[in-house]
């Protein structure tokens, strides 16, 4: 398999996974009208056909022990386990994070869910494997949780008729926040010690666990949503535009191309899975950056609001680059 070792080339993988995850979600913006229910049937293929396409590919390069097929077939149960365990803990994290953004909107959704699952998916990422000098990653960390509430507040401020804040929209966001974070813990319990998995093959059995997750979780929510929105059925998936189709398949291929990438630089000896997952979860300001740049979100929004966006991408620079020199200066 591939498997960089030089920084550079482990730091441009992150900064890309960063990218990727923070881009995905621009498909759904192609399928306007689509229920998220019925896009996440072919974002979920996605994420698997990523997944064996990656392995298949850079996994298997230069054959032997540590390739792809390989692999999955010596590891032992104990590692495979993990890894399905944390595919079905993202799968139930990712939809309970659309579900309080529709309840509660982003103002209140992101900052409680993803900068709650940055500082708990660094801080046991960190406990699982200690790599790098632990108070300038976590100054660096603090410093991208800033510019993520900054972004908050800047949407919020956007929005001249704010949504009332429900009890149920917060207990989602929190709840979301907790697993989200505690997904990628799971991974690496799946990759360390003898018998485990290397990035490639725990990338695909990750996907499986969320694919594995998805089929009864999401055929629930279809019929019984948690934001009180109306049953769709799977006649309704039928009589989709192929280009919806075509479009969930290519964001679930996209989110899973930055896991991948995120999993292999992890496994660099000189990174670990602390400072990996802390660069990747910069996800959001790369979404905003889709969002004040191309889609124009904040073209009509008060000063006050625009304001707030340069102050929101210095903090989160400036972090993301504390983080990246986190393992240089830990040598």
């Amino acid at each position: 398999m591939y498997q960089p070792e030089a920084y550079g080339i482990a730091l441009l993988f992150m900064l890309t996974s960063m990218v990727c995850w923070g881009s995905w979600a621009n498909t759904m913006k192609l399928t306007p009208g689509w229920p998220f229910q019925l896009f996440y049937w072919d974002y979920v293929a996605g994420v698997v056909l990523g997944s064996l396409a990656w392995g298949l590919t850079l996994g298997s390069m230069h054959g032997g022990s540590g390739g792809f097929v390989s692999n999955l077939l010596q590891a032992d149960e104990r590692h495979i386990l993990f890894g399905l365990a944390g595919g079905v803990v993202f799968n139930i994290a990712n939809l309970l994070l659309v579900a309080a953004i529709e309840i509660s909107g982003l103002a209140v959704a992101f900052p409680l869910g993803i900068g709650l699952a940055l500082l708990v998916g660094v801080l046991l990422n960190y406990l699982v494997a200690p790599k790098g000098n632990p108070l300038i990653l976590f100054s660096g960390v603090l410093l991208v949780m800033i510019a993520i509430v900054v972004d908050a507040r800047a949407y919020w401020l956007r929005e001249r008729e704010a949504r009332a804040i429900s009890a149920r929209g917060i207990r989602l966001s929190i709840a979301c926040g907790v697993l989200m974070g505690s997904f990628y813990p799971l991974v690496t319990k799946a990759v360390v010690g003898p018998g485990g998995l290397g990035p490639y093959a725990v990338a695909f059995v990750f996907a499986i666990g969320v694919a594995l997750c998805a089929v009864p979780l999401n055929a629930l929510f279809m019929r019984r949503s948690l934001t009180g929105a109306a049953p769709v059925d799977f006649g309704t998936y039928f009589r989709g535009k192929t280009a919806w189709h075509v479009w969930g398949v290519v964001g679930g291929m996209i989110w899973c191309t930055g896991m991948v990438l995120n999993l292999v630089a992890s496994h660099a000896q000189i990174v670990g899975p602390a400072v990996s997952y802390a660069i990747g979860q910069g996800a959001t300001m790369i979404s905003a950056v889709w969002g004040v740049f191309v889609w124009k979100e904040f073209a009509a929004a008060p000063r006050e609001s625009r304001r707030l966006i340069p102050w929101m991408f210095l903090c989160f620079t400036v972090g993301l680059a504390i983080i990246a020199i986190t393992p240089v200066l830990s040598r």
